[in-house]
């Protein structure tokens, strides 16, 4: 679905970027109370370490005063921009946006709630020096409910298994990123809290840093138990694509096969069963309707060429859509006059 943003007045996105300079995004929603504690902390952080930042506030399609907060704050301080939805799109169109619009060449991920401390943004840097792309946060000790943080503990170990990529907080708003990173990952949906695992499938080095959870002053959370099965959903999503998002067939074309041989060789075994029946007079007959293995086995069999069937669709439609856009990703070029496009 397509979206429409109000911008508050900056250079728009695609302009020159800027080396050495933080871009701090954050998606919000009903997030007024926070926003300009949230300003003053970040500020604080940039004149203690002489960073040179821009904070960029992307209003979620908020119901209250949040959108007129950070137009103040935008008037007040050139390092504020702005950018608001017409209506609530999801975290992931809201990031997106934002990285868009980023001119930074490292950009920071944190949430409007006050509960991701500013302070641990040194840290993060730390870890980039240190040769890593992504660094994601982890909320060690959470001052969350119990609700949240037992079903968040088994979703950030089934990542791991799912994956390969084994963070302790995967769902942590307070991430940090070499800017082009952002620029070959795409999200949608609810993508947004799987972007170090499509990352790291396009070769980038992950890692991680425990940071300062703070309990939240103001509003509420904005998940509910529904949270729990979206990302189930999307983590078989992502799992698809990083594995076989270039390959369905291997996929759908295996279950599809062994669905087939079984099917194939169960109708096999009854009938030479049968056929058996009817030369030896002392065998009872086989009556092939009588058997459940029959009606398994045909089921199988259909089975098997519908997984292949849709394998074979997939191939070509990943051939067709997937012409114009570039698997692999180059870490650098050396030699020669000539310019190879990444």
């Amino acid at each position: 679905m397509k979206f429409t943003v109000q911008v508050s007045d900056f250079p728009p996105a695609g302009g020159a970027i800027m080396t050495d300079f933080l871009s701090i995004v954050i998606p919000l929603y009903n997030e007024e109370e926070s926003l300009e504690r949230l300003h003053g902390e970040l500020v604080e952080v940039a004149g203690e370490h002489g960073y040179e930042m821009e904070i960029l506030f992307v209003d979620d399609g908020s119901t209250d005063g949040s959108w007129s907060v950070v137009q103040r704050l935008a008037q007040e301080d050139p390092r504020v921009r702005g950018i608001q939805f017409r209506r609530n799109f999801g975290k992931a169109a809201a990031l997106n946006a934002g990285f868009a619009a980023a001119r930074g060449s490292i950009v920071f991920t944190m949430d409007g709630d006050l509960q991701d401390d500013p302070k641990e943004i040194p840290r993060f840097l730390d870890l980039l020096d240190q040769g890593l792309d992504v660094i994601s946060g982890w909320k060690r000790v959470r001052h969350d409910p119990w609700h949240k943080v037992g079903p968040s503990r088994v979703f950030n170990w089934l990542v791991g298994v799912m994956t390969g990529v084994r963070l302790h907080d995967h769902n942590c708003g307070f991430k940090c990123y070499r800017r082009e990173v952002v620029e070959e990952v795409s999200l949608y949906g609810e993508m947004h809290r799987f972007v170090p695992v499509l990352a790291a499938s396009r070769g980038w080095k992950i890692g991680e840093v425990v940071v300062n959870h703070r309990a939240r002053e103001h509003g509420h959370s904005k998940y509910g138990v529904s949270r729990i099965i979206k990302g189930f959903l999307d983590l078989l999503t992502v799992s698809f694509l990083t594995d076989y998002g270039q390959r369905p067939q291997h996929l759908l074309g295996t279950i599809g096969l062994l669905c087939f041989c079984a099917g194939a060789v169960g109708i096999g075994l009854l009938t030479g069963w049968w056929g058996v029946s009817r030369l030896i007079e002392s065998m009872d007959d086989l009556h092939l309707h009588k058997r459940a293995l029959f009606y398994y086995s045909i089921v199988a069999v259909l089975l098997g060429a519908q997984f292949m069937a849709i394998g074979f669709l997939a191939e070509l439609i990943t051939a067709h859509v997937g012409k114009e856009r570039k698997h692999y990703a180059v870490r650098q070029v050396t030699g020669g006059e000539e310019r190879v496009e990444r």
